[in-house]
């Protein structure tokens, strides 16, 4: 028992120093993760509110930072600070969670500094596009939520594995469970930098289907010269319903969805052509474009 209680006060010790305490001159602050050596930090995007908080570390140094990048819509950033070998944290792969499994959460909720507690991994889940909530075993989805006890100040903070390794960013509170961000979608919005698909298209929302059986889909009206809807073959009058097989319910659904694609990744879109269903296959190019849809 010994043994063990050392183990877990190693991790949470090594966790501490890798969590660091994000002050904004005017809009307080939350915790954030040292994700990469060279000065990389991940934090929640709500946790940013300027461009240059502060950042003080374990060791007490303060440091000023730069946000290098921001998606409102998954609540990442991403800070840059002016250091070298800063002790990185090591990085789970959120797609092998198990519904049970324990799990740490470190932060700096209500001004308590690298305050760390337990719980264990209640769903994975995935909010796919027909808006509804799935749970998977293996699937890395929107949400990790933990019966873990979060605070004010969590935000931003590592959700840990028993191997100290991070599977999550913490995010929010619902319905007495933490909710946190996977650190695989952490790291694929990393790869994708600030650049985010442009498909290429103008859109009107429609219905079709049958009169009982109506659903949502989005007509094209123009299409961009030289873009990734005319690369791909899709045409004025084609009507998008869904993403791999997964209907849309908003408009926003589409620019959701291109949000978290990376370059390289393949993108699968299911559309409607002179009345027969077909797809249409776009892979991300590198650089695209800035803006999504």
């Amino acid at each position: 028992m010994t043994t063990l209680n050392d183990e877990l006060a190693s991790v949470a010790a090594a966790l501490s120093r890798s969590t660091v305490q994000i002050q904004d001159r005017r809009f307080g602050g939350g915790s954030g993760v040292i994700w990469q050596a060279d000065g990389v930090i991940i934090t929640n995007a709500h946790v940013i509110r300027s461009d240059r908080p502060t950042v003080k570390l374990a060791d007490n140094r303060v440091l000023d930072a730069v946000c290098t990048n921001r998606d409102r819509l998954q609540d990442l950033a991403v800070l840059k600070v002016d250091a070298t070998d800063l002790p990185a944290a090591p990085i789970g792969d959120s797609d092998t969670l198990r519904v049970g499994q324990m799990v740490f959460a470190v932060g700096n909720p209500l001004g308590i500094t690298n305050a760390l507690t337990t719980g264990i991994i209640h769903t994975v889940s995935s909010k796919n596009q027909t808006g509804k909530n799935q749970t998977a075993k293996h699937q890395t989805g929107t949400w990790i939520q933990a019966d873990i006890r979060l605070r004010s100040g969590n935000s931003g903070g590592a959700l840990a594995d028993t191997q100290g390794k991070v599977i999550g960013i913490n995010t929010a509170i619902a319905g007495g469970l933490g909710l946190a961000i996977p650190s695989n979608i952490v790291e694929r919005f990393l790869r994708r930098g600030t650049v985010k698909p442009y498909l290429g298209v103008t859109l009107q929302p429609v219905a079709i289907g049958r009169r009982y059986r109506r659903r949502l889909g989005l007509l094209i009206l123009a299409v961009q010269a030289d873009s990734l809807a005319e690369s791909a073959g899709l045409l004025t009058g084609d009507v998008l319903t869904g993403v791999a097989g997964r209907g849309f319910t908003d408009i926003s659904d589409l620019a959701e969805v291109l949000w978290q694609f990376s370059p390289g990744d393949l993108l699968q879109l299911n559309l409607i052509r002179a009345g027969k269903s077909a797809i249409a296959q776009i892979q991300i190019p590198d650089k695209s474009g800035a803006v999504a849809a």
